[in-house]
């Protein structure tokens, strides 16, 4: 398949001549065809059964848009390992692995580096990616019933914040609406839906700046990071996950963060979230923990005080005032700082595992699960439904939109690129100055043109190559909600760029031109931009 794009980008190419405009059509032939040619996003849980998608299709009609359903996961005997062909040894990612999140509770993923805390929240979250090294064992139940991820709508929120920089936070909020909720006509309706999550999350006062990026100043980084929960929660998600969600914060934002998901917790959402060593006014936020040393269990159950009196029975006890959270990452952590302190910290880190292993039974989550019977209508109700959410031309207007005003706004780039050009066109222009139309000419005028051609596409691609990567994360994590296919973006994105695009070869041809003193009319002058 890339080989057949390659030649038809290449026989584009040669009918069009060798310009800047050929040569950015040719490669959108060549990734048209290699994008088209994977597999979208699965929607759909393999376990899904045709008469189960039409009592879906009769049960669940037209959803009420904010509303959601309560959701209990419970996890048992969770093993993760990964095989290494090279030394063909195998390493315990997770082992033995039990534990429940509970709706309206706010539940801690803690642990130190290395702990398996990430890893435990992806095998939940569903989004471990799929190696032939990688072993995964255990049971997952949804409201009592083993069942995927994909049974219930669920939210996961990223430690990275990614977005299209030159938006507002409103504007955000607001494309993704239309994207994900086409069953909101009225614009009255999704604005007031809108304005509901920015006072909700606390992005009122924000609401009309951009949100910026490393080279336009924008929102703060607590504020992105509540800016993704609102875009996770457009959907009305029953379970949030959030990895690391006060990475790279301070101390006030990261709580300001924690209370936003303490709020989501209480509003009768299922929370689960990852985190590393929070401070004491965060510790007394969550209501459920999981503590986890090199992938082994050492306590799951309640938060605050029951821990410690937990540890206390063992001769592990807390000093007054000392932070919690730093007292138990102390605990089933490993000092490296000698041989004997290694030893010594794993002895106390395996004493801690068999310890709580033998008494699970009783500490571990005493609240029943949901009816057997209840789960199963809830699973029915709660299903995510194929794509099809949207028309392909609506999609297309919108990803259009939202491509124009990210390209046309982009100042700083802009700027740069317009200095670029008028600067080499003027370095070009003074190396071919006003060359003269003998036959001796003919070799200097063949090396302008192959110049000229060559500064255009790099120039083009100069752009391509910084912002690519970047929004590719992003594209990725909106189809993955299934939020457009890849027709519409594509086509969205090279005629957004087209207008802007032009303006700079344009500039570079204004000024090398008439420099170089090339033939000085109009119909050739035309005719050189359009090459």
């Amino acid at each position: 398949m890339v080989r057949f794009g390659g030649k038809m980008a290449g026989q584009l190419v040669s009918l069009g001549g060798n310009g800047a405009g050929q040569f950015l059509a040719a490669a959108a032939v060549a990734l048209l065809l290699r994008l088209f040619s994977g597999p979208g996003p699965a929607l759909m849980p393999e376990d899904e059964s045709p008469d189960d998608e039409k009592n879906d299709a009769a049960d669940n009609d037209s959803p009420d848009v904010g509303k959601f359903f309560p959701v209990t996961i419970r996890w048992s005997n969770i093993t993760c390992s990964l095989s290494d062909k090279s030394s063909k040894s195998v390493r315990f990612l997770l082992n033995n692995v039990s534990g429940e999140a509970k709706p309206g509770r706010l539940l801690a993923l803690m642990g130190p580096s290395g702990s398996g805390k990430t890893t435990l929240l992806n095998v939940l979250a569903g989004q471990l990616m799929a190696s032939p090294r990688l072993h995964l064992s255990g049971l997952l139940e949804v409201n009592g019933r083993p069942s995927s991820n994909r049974a219930y709508k669920f939210a996961y929120v990223r430690q990275e914040d990614l977005f299209f920089s030159q938006l507002t936070v409103r504007e955000t909020l607001s494309l993704a609406a239309e994207l994900q909720l086409p069953e909101i006509a009225s614009v009255e309706e999704r604005d007031e839906y809108v304005n509901n999550l920015l006072f909700k999350l606390g992005l009122a006062s924000c609401a009309d700046t951009n949100v910026g990026d490393a080279k336009v100043r924008g929102i703060s980084g607590g504020e992105k990071k509540r800016l993704s929960l609102a875009c996770e929660l457009i959907a009305s998600p029953s379970v949030i996950f959030s990895d690391e969600p006060t990475t790279g914060l301070d101390a006030f934002q990261a709580e300001k963060v924690m209370e936003t998901l303490r709020q989501l917790a209480q509003d009768g959402h299922t929370v689960i979230c990852s985190i590393h060593q929070p401070r004491g006014s965060v510790y007394s936020k969550f209501d459920d923990i999981v503590l986890l040393a090199a992938g082994a269990l050492v306590y799951a159950g309640s938060a605050r005080d029951v821990p410690l009196t937990y540890f206390s029975k063992f001769g592990y006890r807390c000093p007054d005032h000392v932070n919690p959270a730093e007292f138990l990452a102390d605990l089933i952590s490993i000092d490296y700082s000698s041989a004997e302190s290694v030893y010594s910290s794993r002895k106390r880190i395996d004493g801690l595992v068999e310890s709580f292993s033998q008494q699970s039974s009783t500490i571990l989550y005493a609240t029943p699960l949901t009816r057997k019977e209840d789960s199963k209508k809830l699973s029915r109700k709660t299903s995510v439904k194929g794509k099809g959410k949207g028309s392909w031309w609506r999609e297309f207007w919108l990803l259009l939109r939202r491509a124009w005003m990210q390209a046309s706004r982009d100042g700083p780039t802009n700027k740069v690129r317009a200095t670029m050009s008028i600067a080499s066109a003027i370095i070009f222009g003074s190396v071919f100055w006003r060359m003269g139309k003998s036959q001796t000419s003919i070799q200097d005028r063949m090396g302008l043109l192959q110049v000229a051609a060559i500064n255009t596409a790099m120039a083009a691609l100069t752009k391509t190559v910084g912002v690519f990567p970047k929004e590719r994360a992003i594209v990725d994590r909106e189809r993955a909600k299934g939020s457009y296919a890849l027709g519409p973006y594509l086509l969205s994105k090279l005629i957004a760029e087209i207008p802007v695009g032009a303006a700079f070869p344009l500039m570079f041809g204004a000024v090398l031109y008439p420099m170089s003193r090339l033939h000085p009319t109009f119909s050739r002058f035309r005719k050189y931009m359009d090459k």
